[in-house]
């Protein structure tokens, strides 16, 4: 471990690749995650040339996830109590159609909710004939 971290940079990197496969085989990565832990090097996988770009593309599109996800939810929510507040409680199939809607249709739906007469009326509009 000593001998690695005088190495430069780059070759540290495949030094310490190559150190943890081996330990892997002989089942001491733990040991050898210990030691590099008490090392004066900072490793940043994203560095990494080959793995570097696949972790950061990964990393985005895990982002962008959440974000949709987070949008869908917030819309979700707030449509949900708008709807209870002006048409009240939400029977069961009107929650299961809102949370199968996509944020963009929910936030279509709140400006629906201005002009609704009823939640069937809101709801039941491109709602699948019961069969």
């Amino acid at each position: 471990m000593e001998r690695i971290a005088g190495l430069a940079i780059s070759e540290r990197e495949t030094a310490l690749a190559q150190l943890m496969i081996l330990a892997g085989l002989r089942h001491l990565a733990g040991t050898v995650e210990e030691e590099a832990q008490k090392m004066p090097i900072d490793l940043d996988i994203r560095d990494h040339e080959v793995l570097g770009p696949i972790i950061i593309e990964a990393e985005q599109k895990a982002r962008q996830k959440g974000l949709q996800e987070g949008r869908q939810a917030g819309e979700l929510t707030v449509l949900r109590r708008l709807i209870e507040k002006r048409f009240g409680a939400l029977p069961g199939w009107a929650r299961e159609r809102l949370a199968s809607m996509p944020a963009a249709e929910l936030e279509d739906l709140g400006e629906r909710l201005l002009d609704a007469v009823s939640m069937d009326e809101l709801l039941m509009q491109d709602r699948p004939p019961k069969g």
